[in-house]
């Protein structure tokens, strides 16, 4: 275990987190990260995956990427991207696939950290168009675990992938750092 892997792992443990799951074998993938409500489910995921020797990357808005928290957020895996149109949003993450051949990148399908019941299924058509496995990636403020779950076996229903998903999440019973942001509920965009 190198250095910066001992030094999350002490992170994570002096912060109460316990770990579940291993890196995903997959160089390319796509890891669903829920319940998003803080943006403290952005640091634990990364001392996790650090932790296991992992690096994934997530998505950020570009308007975060100003010195110094713009080295900071680069160096831990953040990419920047416009999200003011969804189609803009979508194909720059496609086009990331396709310059990176080891890109594990972390969506939250929620698309914000207020609530939303709303889940977004913009990830299963980046999954489809780039050929890349889904993952289930979890943060349970309640039991302070967080974690990869299962592969998502995707069909070409995107909304019936989702509902499996979020029916997972449901099933397993994860809580958000702010409970009344996260919604399993069924209505998906």
């Amino acid at each position: 275990m190198s250095c910066k892997q001992k030094f999350c792992k002490g992170l994570l443990r002096m912060m109460g987190w316990k770990m579940e799951g291993n890196v995903i074998p997959d160089k390319q993938c796509i890891i669903l990260g829920a319940p998003h409500t803080t943006i403290w489910d952005f640091i634990v995921s990364y001392l996790f995956y650090a932790t296991l020797g992992g690096k994934a990357y997530c998505m950020i808005k570009s308007t975060f990427f100003f010195p110094p928290l713009g080295w900071i957020l680069k160096g831990m895996g953040g990419i920047p991207v416009t999200q003011n149109n969804r189609a803009v949003f979508v194909r720059q993450i496609i086009k990331a696939f396709k310059e990176h051949p080891q890109l594990q990148l972390a969506i939250a399908p929620e698309g914000t950290r207020s609530r939303n019941d709303h889940w977004k299924t913009g990830f299963h058509l980046i999954a489809k168009t780039v050929n890349v496995p889904v993952y289930l990636g979890f943060f349970d403020w309640g039991t302070k675990t967080v974690g990869v779950g299962p592969k998502l076996e995707l069909t070409d229903d995107a909304k019936a992938d989702l509902k499996r998903a979020r029916q997972w999440y449901k099933d397993r019973g994860v809580v958000g750092k702010y409970p009344e942001k996260f919604s399993t509920g069924t209505d998906l965009e």
